[in-house]
């Protein structure tokens, strides 16, 4: 689908340069002289690069459509993390640096979204909330205030995550999965 220059808005896929960007910053300019165009901050979704690029109203540009499917992940080995199509029930094996750090979220049986271009897998979305257990807190320190003190604690995956003082070793918690922040207590 071909749109203009000046529709680009952040978060479209476009086909430029042979290769697929996402628009990750659009900022229209109406200089005193000339015309006008949309400066856009790109991003390669094939090997994460960044690129300033100016488009004009009168330029047409090809918008892509990303394939979103629901995957099952399965269970991790070495490197690889499987997957498997809720549909189909095949299986898909990407690299757990593709997932990246919030790859440690994952869960057995935990369904994501992958999105793909003509086949083949470009981003994984995790569910944006994870309940974990607590399996190492500090002891609450007497005399702090509780209002602004959180202390450290390490969740089950490894992770570590700042918590409230009345928080406990063994204690479930709800985390952000997009900056590893704590929510709130899980309900028991």
């Amino acid at each position: 689908m071909k749109v203009n220059g000046n529709e680009i808005k952040p978060g479209n896929v476009i086909e430029h340069n042979d290769s697929l960007w996402v628009a990750v910053k659009c900022n229209a300019v109406k200089p005193g002289k000339g015309g006008a165009f949309n400066q856009v901050e790109l991003k390669n979704l094939i090997n994460g690069s960044k690129l300033n690029e100016r488009f004009r109203a009168t330029e047409t540009v090809e918008k892509v459509r990303l394939e979103q499917k629901d995957y099952q992940f399965l269970y991790e080995q070495g490197e690889m993390l499987v997957f498997m199509d809720n549909e189909t029930y095949e299986q898909i094996e990407l690299q757990k640096d593709f997932v990246g750090e919030r790859a440690s979220f994952l869960q057995d049986g935990m369904t994501v979204v992958v999105e793909s271009h003509e086949g083949k897998p470009l981003g994984v979305s995790l569910p944006q909330f994870v309940t974990l257990e607590i399996v190492e807190a500090d002891p609450v320190v007497k005399g702090q205030t509780a209002a602004s003190s959180y202390k450290p604690a390490m969740m089950e995956n490894g992770l570590r995550v700042m918590v409230p003082p009345f928080i406990k070793t063994g204690e479930k918690i709800i985390v952000d999965t997009n900056d590893t922040t704590y929510v709130r207590r899980a309900e028991s």
